[in-house]
């Protein structure tokens, strides 16, 4: 087995570190391209993930009153309840920003659309 020199060595992690500087030099000239993701932009998709935690947490704590009011135990509903629906928000703020990123890296780029036109 060849064994890599020191120079093999660095001359690898200096062809990773391309790589990885290119990918996110690309990542930004896209980002710079979509006129969609200014600040507004940015601010409301913050919102849209605040309120998708906060909605079913807000009714999961409503739910948890109501239960403990009529059907009162030893154990607190609302408390259950509480944490159910901010596991439940936040699974779901978790799935749609994920959705987002694949969307966002497995966008084809412009450059390379024109190209295969030509």
């Amino acid at each position: 087995m060849h064994k890599p020199t020191a120079t093999e060595k660095k001359q690898h992690k200096h062809r990773v570190l391309i790589e990885q500087v290119g990918a996110k030099v690309h990542l930004k000239m896209r980002a710079k391209q979509n006129k969609n993701s200014g600040i507004w932009f940015g601010l409301g998709m913050m919102g849209v993930i605040g309120w998708s935690v906060a909605v079913p947490t807000l009714l999961g704590v409503s739910l948890g009153i109501w239960l403990d009011k009529y059907y009162g135990d030893q154990r607190s509903w609302t408390l259950a309840l509480l944490l159910a629906g901010l596991a439940i928000g936040c699974f779901t703020a978790w799935t749609w920003v994920s959705k987002e990123n694949t969307a966002i890296h497995s966008r084809p780029d412009d450059e390379d659309n024109r190209q295969q036109d030509d």
